[in-house]
């Protein structure tokens, strides 16, 4: 099925994976961290955060993967492909690999987080860089601001 406005879809690399989202994303990032460079083999890692319930898995079961600690990172159990993370403390949400959406062209980060990290050569044209992930309060705003900016 094509991606619709308030429709994704995405999976895995082999395909045995496979999950949809019926949202717009709350917000996209990137995230220089050394865990998510090493996860990715990557300068950094690209990210679309929705609402989990809006989040569904439609072919296969991931396994948990990554540091298999409070923050669950999902990869396809046969390729390895990781797929989304469950955020520690934000059971609420799911944030997707942007580049695991089937159209993975229509995403580009608006924040990047963890530039402490960052390799020196890794740009993004993200609007809002942060040292770190920003405070609860600020990344609220930064929701918003990501919302008005879509609309």
């Amino acid at each position: 099925m094509a991606d619709h406005d308030d429709q994704r879809e995405g999976g895995c690399r082999c395909g045995r994976v496979r999950f949809k989202v019926t949202a717009e994303p709350l917000i996209t990032m990137a995230c220089h961290c050394t865990g998510c460079q090493r996860m990715t083999a990557s300068a950094f890692s690209l990210s679309a955060l929705y609402p989990r319930s809006r989040f569904e898995l439609t072919k296969g079961e991931p396994t948990i993967g990554g540091l298999q600690g409070a923050t669950r990172h999902s990869f396809c159990p046969h390729c390895m492909s990781w797929l989304f993370t469950r955020p520690e403390g934000m059971d609420e949400f799911v944030n997707i690999r942007a580049t695991m959406l089937d159209n993975a062209r229509a995403f580009s980060p608006f924040i990047e987080t963890y530039t402490s990290e960052m390799l020196p050569w890794a740009k993004t044209p993200a609007i809002h860089r942060f040292e770190k992930f920003p405070s609860a309060a600020r990344f609220q705003a930064l929701l918003s601001a990501f919302i008005e900016q879509t609309t």
